[in-house]
């Protein structure tokens, strides 16, 4: 396992006292010797080369401070201190001797030179190795080390005796101006003194034997041998360097500093580089280490000048220390890649005989070149881990490095519990699919929570889900199929599938799918389990997908999410849907970064070269040079390019030298091309049929292919060499294994070259014969093609010509149909609507005669898919064509309640109410004119209702199903009339609509409606003289409820129970169950009622002090945002009065909120529903500001409303009693306590039947009475008694 080397000088450290010191020799003779037993030969080699790494630390070491110091050295002083004998190693030991010293994979410490005295400790960090347990360490190949240096005091003094010797200089300073030339030719050959010395040692550290300089390789036969002197050999010995030995008998034979100019040829050198490589090959010694001491003895060869660039024998030649010291770094690094001959093979087949391929190494996972963007990217992703969603985009061409770039996160990602989700866009059929790519990123999300939490914690997190959705889980699972494997009561019904085809019940739309993924997110992310959604490729999606991504990101009620969008910015254009998102997301204050990717530098990109080819760096340079001509830096190009050359045989590898070689020269001649697609089209074009065949046909299903595909193309004839083209073109590279099991082309690039293959002319032709027989062996076979009806349909459609000519338009309309259908249960309403238009494009012009039930089928459905991709007009032109050619009436019933339901939606509720009237009259009933009901009408036909439930209610009639479809149709029809005359007609009317259902209802039995029929008139009718009875009607119809699939109509039910009977129950009960309603609406697409239940709890938040004022606030903000996104003015002018008058309290007048623009122009009309909400709230607002005057003055505006809300007129009394005693308090004139009294006696009655909601207020009448009064005692026990009823309710 390959680790990080971090390399850390520190200035004067004492050594590791536990530490053994050995010599070097003494250690290589141990490491000889001990490691058959007990170490492999690798580890062996990776120990040596710590060690070599450490020697050239310290080497480096000793030549930056013997240039800083005042003393030069003697010209003799480098072959002193590069010698094997001038160093020791450091090892951790137990034993307190050498002979006891028994050798381990970690026990290096650190390295020292005896002269002068420097030493280095070399340890694992704790931070990385606390990572591992003890077990896991051992047998490691890459070691993690931290170099420390040490320096001591004494080594400033040793051997400075000739003031007058040169210092040896670093690189950068022999080529300072100040030298002389004289000074500069010595300083080369000093530093080409130093290269061979470090070889040698080197040499000798690995082969643990002597250099050789002996004759037998020599081929100048006059090598020099020098005598150490005494003084030289008293530095070598233990002894203290001051103390003198005058004598000394050892003899070292190296190689003495020539003369100027002796290096001019190869034969002044006293041995032959390559029979030394040649040795050090037979000694088993990796080709990388005998490639590095090959290259310090040419670097001893070298002049430093231009005649160096024109011997290419030279070229790798070391230009300093330095670069060998990075080079084992390097080594330690990733010692299988570059230290040991690790040769990747792969077996392949050429005219029947099996060859070895030696593949070149990329490094897949690893991203280059990008530590800014890396940077930029972690940072906003710790952002959201705290709390708060943002974006980040990502531009820049196809093969720039996006993907990697966003995969690069993931591993932090996991780290802290995060989620990472994705879905790529793709060219052939995203403009299609745009929302399901969206829903199928999420619905990879429920697979990994049942995969990455324990059963305790998912029952929890079921739980969440049943608490947050009740009924609505049943439209999450339409949307999420796999959602189911979180709980197995997680499923979608099928009945009410088919119910809503024959109905045209669903209401489900983008904006209701994309909240509804939106709840489920909420449950699932937090700051300690974010979730980070990547969408690849966005210039392929369109405004659908990229709407609920507003959505996602814009929420402030609690998510936690990391959005990431790559995009090829060079193929869009400043209208594309990303960039107004982006806009979107910044008005909405949504945090959003932006980075755009260009080509790879010269350095990161010989970087990538360099890990492919297993060579240090500095001998890529040249290749890299023309690489990053040819490919201007693009990463993907770069692995295409390199490839090409080991195809062409321009980049070989060469056995002997175990290592890959090249000829820059016939590589610049070669002029390959410059485009990838051109590369990849030329490699393509040289593959089998069968391999080209697959290509294709992957081509065209896009980026990813399932492999049940594949299955059905081999039983044909025409594609039965497929599958072994699959497995070839995965062996070549072109396609790859993802995930979840499919198939996928390794980069776009690639998926284009393939499509490329088709003639331009021949493309449509194709994708109609692949999904033609697609098609013929599915039906052939007897297999359900509905999981693949899309992608049938997708290629088929490219052939509508061919369609017609072949006389298919009506099984390809069937087709279409069918695959719009199953677009449509999978809430993808603008797939549904393409495949739908199109298979009624197929039809012919007398469609309606000559395939009746087809057309009347395909148009509802193509009615449904336009009214739920906010294509109203269409939608109604269409249902208007079912109603106008539909041949009984009964056909066309299901259009005309989708028709007036698209009526309400859009606010057209007077013609709701006409076209709901003209069809109960067609039906049978009879709908008097609006003038005919009076109120004497109405008060009549309330009791009559009320005595006929209590007659008829009981277990006969609520087993007793409405059959007769005509009756069910009616009540259908009533139910949106009582809706449209809310808005339209005097309030009474929706009392008569009200109790004509409950009266059909109860004749005929119970069916879906039955339950919105009875909340409805329990809503209106109810009155604390009745409440204990119509309070048990809405608690018998919310019952009832649960028997039918009533999903779609939640949010209609809690709405109308909490205007009626909710009064009943607290109010901070009703504020939490109308949030629900509200997310039922939101999700089933009936945005109108969500929004009137968030107007409705927020109604009893504000009079309850359910929540917190800041945090209702809040709450307001956010239903003010999304009334912003659907239009829907009319609520929004209730919630602007409804978050100023929260301000107000919060800023105890000085409003912070917006500005309510109340439409209250005409006050005398008494229709004008604003009128109620605004003086309830200047009620209020006037009231707890301190103007009980102002207050009343708005009370009594409101009472002179003809009709005002039964209950919030309770609460209106509330204040004005309030009001009154305040201004009796003040002795203000023109106010009688006997109007308090009045209130308060009918205050008693609100409180014996709904005491959770009055029972307080009346005990706080009673206690300020008692205080104007001036009986101190009952006041204060009334404010307890108030206090406590209080709490009770909380």
């Amino acid at each position: 396992m390959s680790k990080k080397l971090i390399m850390a000088a520190a200035a004067a450290a004492d050594k590791d006292n536990d530490s053994l010191q050995l010599p070097l020799r003494n250690w290589m003779d141990m490491e000889t010797t001990k490691k058959k037993t007990t170490l492999s030969h690798k580890e062996s080699i990776v120990r040596k080369t710590t060690i070599a790494y450490g020697i050239l630390e310290l080497i480096l070491r000793w030549r930056c401070f013997e240039t800083t110091t005042s003393k030069p050295f003697k010209n003799n002083e480098p072959d002193i201190i590069i010698h094997t004998d001038n160093f020791t190693v450091l090892v951790s030991s137990t034993n307190s001797s050498q002979s006891q010293y028994q050798p381990s994979w970690d026990d290096i410490t650190g390295v020292a030179m005896k002269y002068p005295k420097l030493s280095l400790t070399i340890e694992e960090p704790a931070y990385l190795t606390c990572l591992f347990e003890p077990d896991e360490t051992h047998g490691q190949l890459g070691r993690c080390l931290e170099v420390e240096h040490h320096n001591h005091a004494s080594s400033s003094s040793v051997m400075h005796e000739d003031e007058n010797s040169s210092v040896l200089p670093t690189k950068a300073e022999a080529t300072t101006a100040d030298l002389t030339n004289d000074n500069n030719e010595r300083m080369r050959v000093n530093n080409n003194r130093c290269y061979y010395l470090v070889a040698k040692v080197l040499y000798e550290l690995f082969a643990n034997e002597v250099f050789p300089e002996e004759s037998s390789l020599a081929v100048n036969e006059e090598a020099t041998t020098i005598v150490v002197s005494t003084a030289v050999a008293t530095v070598l010995s233990e002894e203290p360097v001051q103390k003198k030995i005058k004598s000394s008998s050892r003899h070292y034979d190296v190689l003495s500093p020539p003369a100027k100019g002796d290096f001019n040829t190869v034969k002044l050198l006293p041995f032959q580089i390559p029979s030394i490589v040649r040795m050090q090959q037979q000694l088993g010694i990796p080709a990388s280490l005998c490639r590095m001491m090959q290259n310090l003895l040419e670097a001893a060869l070298s002049r430093g000048d231009d005649e160096d660039d024109e011997n290419t024998s030279l070229n790798d030649a070391y230009k300093s220390l330095r670069d060998v010291a990075e080079d084992l770094h390097l080594l330690l690094l990733d010692p299988d890649r570059f230290l040991f001959d690790n040769e990747v093979q792969q077996q392949g087949t050429t005219n029947d005989e099996t060859t070895t391929i030696i593949q070149l190494r990329y490094r897949k996972d690893k991203l280059y070149g990008r530590d800014k963007e890396e940077t930029l990217i972690t940072d906003a992703f710790c952002r959201v881990s705290r709390g708060k969603s943002e974006a980040f985009f990502i531009g820049g061409f196809s093969g720039c490095g996006k993907s990697m770039l966003v995969n690069s996160l993931r591993a932090r990602v996991n780290v802290v519990g995060g989620y990472v989700i994705q879905h790529k866009f793709d060219v052939t059929v995203s403009q299609e699919r745009s929302l399901s790519g969206v829903i199928s990123a999420v619905n990879q999300l429920c697979v990994m929570l049942k995969r990455r939490n324990a059963p305790p914690r998912l029952a929890k997190l079921a739980k969440k889900i049943r608490d947050e959705f009740g009924a609505d889980v049943a439209l999450l699972a339409r949307i999420l199929q796999n959602v189911s494997v979180l709980s197995p009561e997680f499923i979608s019904p099928v009945a009410a599938a088919v119910e809503e085809e024959a109905t045209g019940g669903d209401t489900m739309n983008a904006r209701s799918v994309g909240f509804t993924l939106l709840r489920f997110l909420r449950l699932v992310s937090s700051p300690k389990h974010p979730i980070m959604l990547f969408l690849d490729d966005l210039q392929w999606a369109d405004d659908t997908a990229l709407d609920v991504i507003h959505t996602f990101l814009s929420d402030t009620m609690g998510s936690c999410m990391f959005f990431v969008g790559t995009y090829r910015d060079n193929e869009v254009d400043a209208n594309h849907p990303i960039f107004d998102l982006m806009k979107k997301l910044e008005i909405s204050h949504v945090p959003t970064s932006k980075v755009s990717l260009v080509g790879l530098d010269r350095e990161n990109l010989n970087t990538m070269i360099s890990d492919a080819l297993c060579l240090y760096p500095r001998i890529c340079n040249s290749l890299s040079d023309i690489v990053i001509k040819k490919t201007n830096g693009s990463p993907f190009f770069v692995l295409e390019f390199m490839k090409s050359l080991k195809d062409r045989g321009l980049l070989q590898y060469n056995y002997h030298q175990k290592r890959w070689v090249w000829d820059e020269d016939t590589i610049r001649a070669e002029g390959i091309t410059d485009n990838v697609m051109h590369l990849l089209s030329y490699e393509m074009n040289g593959l089998s049929d069968e391999i080209q065949l697959l290509l294709k046909v992957m081509a065209c299903f896009g980026t990813c292919t399932n492999e049940s595909v594949i299955g059905y193309l081999s039983e044909s004839v025409e594609y039965s060499g497929v599958r072994d083209g699959l497995e070839r073109a995965v062996i070549g590279g072109f396609v790859e294994k993802n995930r979840e099991g499919d198939f996928k082309f390794v980069h776009d690039k690639v998926r284009e070259a393939a499509y490329n293959l088709i003639p331009d002319s021949d493309k449509e032709q194709f994708h109609y014969n692949l999904g033609k027989i697609l098609c013929t062996i599915c039906s052939g076979n007897g297999k359900d093609e509905g999981d693949i009806v899309l992608l049938i349909c997708s290629q088929i459609n490219h052939g509508i010509e061919s369609i017609k000519a072949d006389n298919l338009c009506i099984p390809a309309a069937k087709l279409n149909m069918k695959a719009g259908k199953k677009a449509l249960d999978g809430c993808d309403h603008k797939t549904a609507y393409s495949y739908l238009d199109t298979a009624q494009s197929l039809l012919p012009d007398d469609n309606w005669e000559s395939y009746y039930d087809l057309s009347l089928r395909l148009n509802f459905l193509l009615a449904r898919a336009a009214n739920s991709s906010c294509k109203y007009d269409e939608a109604e032109l269409i249902l208007q064509t079912i109603c106008k050619r539909a041949r009984c009436f009964q056909d066309k019933l299901p259009a005309y309640f989708l028709l007036v339901t698209i009526f309400l939606a859009q606010g057209k509720v007077v013609d709701a109410y006409n076209t709901s009237s003209s069809i109960l009259s067609l039906l049978g009933e009879t709908v008097p004119e609006t003038e005919a009901v009076t109120l004497e009408t109405v008060g009549s036909l309330i009791p009559e209702t009320l005595n006929m439930y209590a007659e008829v209610y009981g277990d006969d009639w609520l087993g007793r199903k409405m059959e007769d479809n005509t009756l069910i149709n009616i009540l259908i029809f009533y139910s949106v009339m009582s809706t449209a005359a809310y808005f339209c007609k005097p309030s009474h009317m929706v009392a008569y609509f009200a109790c004509k259902m409950v009266q059909l209802s109860l004749r005929n039995g119970v069916c879906k409606q039955t339950p919105l029929a009875l909340l409805i008139f329990s809503s209106i009718v109810i009155r604390f003289d009745n409440a204990a009875f119509v309070g048990r009607i809405a608690k018998n119809a919310m019952a009832l409820s649960e028997r039918f699939d009533l999903s779609d109509e939640m949010a209609e039910l809690r709405l109308h129970f909490h205007m009626g009977a909710g009064h009943l129950e607290s109010f901070q009960f009703g504020a939490s169950n109308l949030r629900k309603g509200f997310g039922s609406g939101l999700t089933s697409g009936n945005a109108n009622t969500a929004f009137y239940c968030a107007i409705q709890g927020t109604f009893y938040s504000i009079i309850s002090a359910e929540k917190e004022l800041n945090l209702l606030l809040q709450e307001i903000d956010y239903y003010l945002h999304l009334l912003k996104t659907y239009k829907s003015e009319m609520t929004r002018y209730y919630m602007l009065c409804y978050r100023e008058t929260v301000s107000i309290l919060i800023d105890k007048g000085d409003a912070t909120g917006i500005e309510a623009k109340l439409c209250h122009d005409d006050v005398s009309d008494p229709g004008n529903k604003l009128l109620e909400v605004f003086y309830f709230h200047e009620v209020f607002r006037n009231h707890w500001l301190g103007y009980p005057e102002r207050s009343n003055h708005y009370v009594k505006k409101y009472e002179e409303l003809i009709e005002p809300r039964y209950f919030e007129a309770y609460i209106i009394k509330f204040y004005k009693a309030l009001n009154i005693l305040a201004m009796l308090k003040k002795k203000r004139n023109g106010v009688k306590s006997e109007d308090v009294d009045e209130i308060i006696a009918s205050m008693r009655i609100a409180a014996a039947h709904a005491g959770p909601n009055f029972r307080n207020k009346l005990e706080l009448l009673e206690a300020e009475q008692y205080g104007v009064d001036n009986y101190p005692d009952k006041a204060m026990a009334s404010y307890k008694a108030s206090i406590e009823s209080a709490r009770e309710t909380n």
